[in-house]
């Protein structure tokens, strides 16, 4: 069974009178570092000035110093950027500063579970895991609820770090839904499978077959796009609020037949197969090697695979489609109106292209 922590598990006075330093002011960091504040616990931010996080946290009434001071400074250190950029800021910025009895905090495991990051064995490591953005951490927060989080203790020099980490899951609001005890290593290889195989690669990759399966057979793409992308938000809030089953209670009995009997022919035991393949890569390190060595070489390949798909027809579609839905957040469509332009120029040079083509075979 999962052990589970709630507010009276958690004591708050453990970080009275220390300074937690938030290393990063990105979504995760903001709603954190906000969070603690107004829990009473002494916050120091810690961001590269110059950017737009810099003047977020200065907007904030935060007075942001490099990692290095933050380091210095603080008795408990959360390192919340990138991956992919912690193991060069803990080493030049953070590792010099460390001194015994410090703590070091993550809110996921994949620098230290990848060995990115070892730390002296005289410092405190824990991790908390918000089950959700630092944005929605924030706004549960402010609302007196929470998003549940995940709590890890990694080292304890101290004899003190599980009870540092949940005075710190407290602080950030996530004790009032629940905290579950886990591992670096058991929260880093299901976050990752959970991303890979069904929240982002396997769904993304399912919607777009769905798409493509519908306007190769010679329906209208919109249509195309409404039934497998657009609908999905609907089915998704419905799984969420009340699983599988809930949600099928709440369909027509013609989507349960089609759920129940024709589901598992698409994602049958070659799709499972391909999951267990996934989990091993990620197990044996395959998967961050892989990842680290991607960005160390300057993104060659993620950048092209994300103008791909840029560029896919589902992708110009709901472009066009979400401007003219007045209710979906201002936000979500300001982020599209890049693609959307990109549709438009596209659409321009198509049409362009296929006059000269006619004005060519005319010519003959």
């Amino acid at each position: 069974m999962a052990r589970i922590h709630y507010d009276k598990d958690a004591d708050l006075g453990v970080l009275k009178g220390k300074t937690v330093a938030i290393v990063g002011y990105g979504i995760q960091g903001r709603g954190q570092a906000l969070n603690l504040r107004d829990s009473g616990i002494n916050v120091l931010v810690a961001q590269r000035p110059g950017g737009p996080n810099d003047d977020l946290a200065r907007q904030d009434g935060f007075k942001p110093v490099s990692a290095a001071a933050a380091t210095a400074k603080a008795d408990v250190i959360i390192i919340l950027t990138q991956d992919t950029l912690q193991a060069q800021l803990y080493r030049e910025s953070i590792a010099p500063n460390l001194k015994p009895g410090k703590a070091l905090g993550f809110s996921h495991g994949f620098a230290i579970l990848y060995g990115l990051i070892t730390p002296p064995k005289d410092v405190d490591v824990v991790m908390v895991a918000p089950k959700g953005p630092g944005s929605l951490l924030r706004s549960q927060y402010l609302e007196g609820k929470g998003v549940p989080a995940l709590v890890a203790v990694h080292q304890n020099p101290t004899g003190r770090a599980r009870h540092l980490a949940l005075a710190w899951a407290k602080g950030i609001g996530s004790t009032r839904a629940g905290v579950l005890e886990t591992t670096f290593k058991e929260e880093t290889e299901t976050d990752n499978f959970g991303e890979q195989a069904v929240l982002c690669g396997g769904v993304s990759a399912l919607i777009k077959a769905g798409f493509e399966t519908l306007v190769e057979a010679g329906y209208q793409p919109e249509l195309a796009y409404f039934e497998c992308l657009h609908e999905l938000k609907l089915i998704t809030d419905m799984i969420w609020a009340s699983g599988i089953q809930g949600m099928r209670k709440r369909v027509s009995d013609t989507a349960k037949w089609g759920d129940i009997s024709r589901g598992p022919r698409v994602i049958d035991a070659h799709v499972k197969e391909a999951m267990r393949q996934l989990l091993r890569e990620i197990q044996s390190g395959q998967f961050a090697k892989e990842w680290i060595a991607e960005h160390e070489a300057g993104r060659p390949t993620f950048t092209r695979l994300m103008q791909q798909d840029d560029q896919h027809q589902i992708e110009q579609i709901g472009a066009q489609l979400r401007a003219m839905m007045p209710w979906i957040a201002p936000d979500n469509r300001r982020q599209t109106s890049d693609i959307s332009k990109r549709t438009q120029d596209t659409g321009h040079k198509t049409r362009a292209n296929a006059k000269q083509k006619r004005r060519a075979r005319a010519a003959r």
